[in-house]
């Protein structure tokens, strides 16, 4: 992985998650993480060296569906994690429950429906990205940088249409 991937991904990685060493076992019901390209990818670990995951943009750009495969399948040689950062609202053996009733689903959407959502369901009963979120506000973040002065006034509040710089010159030759 070059080192401006790595550097991308491990931004995404949270303070808590511990590094999973050697052929150590996760323990049950573990939200697991290991990067790929460019992001981050989210597994629930089921015991018995597997982990069920949404397959997602594994297999190419069409995506894939739940399935339950070996962790080093899941791994695909990469570092694996062990997310820790919240609780789940279930035990473990209802989380693995919820995890394996949904092999063979084939959903997977990038923006509503990916790994993670999938795993964060399966441990607190809400489908949510925060991969997805942190990059649905990019664009508004560097919007916000690099044109301060892009700011909400009265007539955009009013319909929409951003103030322009041009609007007293407009304004003032349709008044003669």
């Amino acid at each position: 992985m070059g080192q401006r991937n790595q550097q991308a991904v491990s931004n995404d990685l949270q303070r808590t998650d511990r590094l999973l060493a050697g052929n150590r076992e996760p323990p049950l019901g573990s939200h697991l993480v290991t990067s790929r390209r460019g992001y981050l990818h989210h597994g629930i670990y089921v015991g018995g060296c597997k982990v069920v995951h949404y397959s997602g943009l594994a297999h190419g750009l069409r995506g894939g569906p739940v399935e339950e495969v070996p962790l080093s399948r899941f791994a695909s040689r990469q570092c694996v994690w062990v997310r820790s950062s919240a609780p789940s609202g279930f035990d473990v053996r209802e989380v693995i429950r919820r995890a394996r009733s949904r092999v063979g689903e084939d959903s997977y959407r990038l923006l509503t429906n990916n790994c993670e959502h999938f795993c964060e369901w399966c441990l607190r009963g809400t489908p949510r990205s925060l991969q997805v979120e942190a990059w649905l506000t990019w664009p508004r973040r560097v919007l916000r940088r690099f044109l301060p002065s892009l700011r909400v006034g009265p007539m955009q509040a009013d319909c929409g249409v951003p103030d322009s710089p041009l609007r007293g010159v407009v304004d003032q030759a349709h008044m003669h």
